[in-house]
């Protein structure tokens, strides 16, 4: 049986006091020490969209630049404290656009959510915004608080903006800062889920900035949107949100689904299965190559044909 290095590398981070220790390989390469993993969060799905659970690292095919580059560290998320636990942030929308049946209904199936994630050792935060970003409970696992905060939710019916974008930003940060860097000795996966109508307003911090932070925090956005028709259509089709255009979701590794009011409870069993359905996916940057500090870009494939989205499409090596 070989071992990935990285397993050796990551134990003496442990001993520093870093961030987490992981199940890895060691082929009994040279391990640097100095050297920082590039790190990436993938979701394999077939061609139903259904994701694809017990894959392992002989599954994928990493390339950077181009060039097929070895796993150094592969972990997917696991039940009974044996994988990777979440770290999630719920930002909902409250400026009106929503019904007061709506959001109960979204109450009862935040409330499941959590209950279904309880296996996965997961801590969860709750914000909402209109004009203001306001945190209503901190990371937490305990379901009492969650329920209380999921219960703190309340419609702003005279709120003139909608910072979608400053509080999925304030979400991030809030994992960068807040959240257990390491559960069980296991690093989190990350996201955020926001639940609005799509059209933000008001926004100190811009879409492009927020997929950025997003992706150097390996954070995926997950955007479930309440459904938005133009007043000069005719057909009533539904129309593209500019959250929705910007990118925020696929560009992080997450996905944008559009709500009605009915299928909210479908909707997070659907998100649930595609959290704890993910993996985890690491290299080290090429040392042999002069260009140290330039962008390189990775493209993460399945060996069988699966779909793969990853949160982030490059890196920069650190030093």
């Amino acid at each position: 049986m070989k071992f990935y290095r990285s397993q050796i590398k990551t134990l003496a981070v442990m001993l520093l006091g870093l961030l987490t220790a992981v199940h890895g390989q060691n082929d009994g390469r040279e391990i640097r020490i100095e050297t920082k993993l590039a790190a990436f969060e993938v979701t394999v799905t077939n061609a139903k969209g259904e994701p694809i659970r017990g894959l392992t690292a002989d599954d994928f095919r990493v390339l950077e630049d181009g060039k097929e580059r070895p796993i150094d560290f592969f972990q997917p998320i696991k039940t009974n404290e044996s994988g990777r636990p979440l770290s999630i942030v719920f930002a909902l929308d409250v400026s009106g656009s929503m019904t007061e049946m709506e959001l109960q209904r979204l109450r009862e199936a935040m409330k499941d959510f959590v209950n279904r994630l309880a296996d996965y050792e997961s801590t969860f935060s709750v914000m909402s915004f209109a004009m203001e970003v306001k945190n209503i409970q901190g990371f937490t696992n305990r379901k009492e608080r969650l329920e209380q905060a999921f219960g703190k939710l309340r419609r702003d019916q005279d709120g003139l903006s909608t910072h979608a974008y400053d509080a999925v930003d304030q979400a991030i940060r809030e994992i960068v800062r807040k959240s257990p860097r390491s559960i069980n000795r296991q690093f989190p996966r990350r996201a955020v889920i926001v639940i609005t109508d799509g059209f933000p307003v008001g926004d100190v911090v811009s879409a492009q900035t927020v997929i950025e932070r997003a992706n150097a925090a390996e954070t995926s956005i997950y955007s479930v949107l309440l459904p938005s028709y133009s007043r000069i259509q005719r057909d009533n089709k539904r129309i593209i949100t500019p959250l929705e255009a910007s990118g925020i979701s696929e560009r992080t590794g997450g996905l944008s689904v559009v709500a009605s009011q009915s299928n909210f409870q479908a909707i997070f069993n659907s998100l649930a299965e595609e959290l704890t359905a993910s993996y985890a996916i690491a290299i080290y940057p090429n040392s042999d190559r002069q260009d140290s500090e330039v962008k390189r870009s990775v493209k993460i494939e399945s060996k069988k044909g699966f779909t793969v989205r990853q949160n982030r499409q490059s890196y920069v090596p650190e030093n």
